[in-house]
């Protein structure tokens, strides 16, 4: 008995969705669907420097049927543009209006069918006949490492880059840039960057493989020459010491690389004239690139004066 009841309850519930199924394709409704987009007949020595959008997004609107025989089917054909109907060889853009669009979609369409929306509402594609210039790639964002660290080291693999565009972006272009936002790490990074895109631009290769060196920082001190400038030929300045300490702050994978001639420390004759004192005050000139926070441990000392 429970077996009866319940194929009569599944008679019941396939007929009344049967019946709704056929009430719902018949009524007129949207529906979004997707068409691809093929540029057609591009030349051999042109280049395309900007791809216009591959996929237009159309909501559609039909009976339910019609609608669903785009699916069960294999879609929406593909719109076909021509290059040389849309390239404009003086601007080296090629611009489909939403016009165009719609006629290379519609004769793949139904006749009841109509185009609501769709997106984008119209293409466009750069290009060039070869025209090139090699770039350095130049890293822009956070290369932040943690705590005590700090980035010791960039490589850049290629450094360099072929750029295709107008004779005009190319005249101005000085460089492209790849953007990496990475912060708080402690060993090598390595990681592959596409470079950012510009309209108009197509960059060779498009992605660039950039390596982080990062190095534990250190403070270090070292014993520096004072240099005595701006005496008169019949003068002689002695500092007492005639060295003094710089302290700084350096990768320890580096620190043996430093040496006391990469610093520069002077007591200026001319300023010991113009402020006479007990003691010289003493400058730090110059330092080496990779150190920082340079500086002199002591700013004074004592000094003499002699008449050669």
């Amino acid at each position: 008995m429970l077996n009866r009841d319940f194929l009569v309850f599944l008679f019941f519930l396939v007929l009344s969705g049967a019946f709704w199924l056929s009430m719902t394709l018949d009524e007129t409704t949207d529906r979004e669907y997707p068409v691809a987009v093929i540029l057609t007949n591009v030349p051999e020595n042109a280049v395309i420097t900007t791809d216009m959008a591959d996929t237009i997004h159309l909501v559609l609107r039909d009976k339910g049927m019609t609608l669903m025989t785009y699916w069960l089917g294999k879609g929406i054909a593909p719109a076909t543009f021509n290059f040389s109907k849309y390239a404009s060889t003086e601007h080296l853009k090629g611009t489909i209006t939403s016009v165009d669009i719609q006629k290379a979609i519609t004769k793949n369409l139904h006749g009841s069918t109509k185009i609501v929306s769709m997106k984008p509402e119209r293409l466009e594609f750069y290009f060039n006949y070869g025209q090139k210039k090699e770039v350095p790639v130049r890293l822009t964002g956070r290369m932040d490492p943690a705590g005590s660290y700090y980035l010791a080291s960039t490589k850049i693999e290629p450094s360099t880059v072929a750029v295709y565009a107008s004779q005009r972006l190319l005249d101005s272009l000085k460089s492209v840039t790849a953007r990496i936002d990475i912060t708080n790490y402690e060993d090598t990074v390595i990681k592959v960057i596409p470079l950012t895109r510009r309209t108009g631009v197509k960059c060779v290769p498009a992605e660039v493989k950039v390596t982080l060196c990062p190095d534990i920082l250190t403070e270090q001190t070292i014993e520096v020459p004072i240099t005595a400038v701006g005496l008169p030929p019949d003068k002689i300045l002695r500092t007492f010491p005639g060295k003094v300490e710089v302290s700084f702050n350096v990768g320890a994978s580096i620190f043996r690389q430093i040496h006391p001639e990469q610093f520069t420390v002077e007591a200026n004759y001319n300023d010991i004239v113009a402020k006479p004192s007990e003691k010289c005050t003493l400058k730090l000139i110059a330092s080496p690139q990779t150190v920082q926070n340079a500086r002199l441990v002591n700013t004074q000392v004592d000094y003499l004066i002699e008449q050669r």
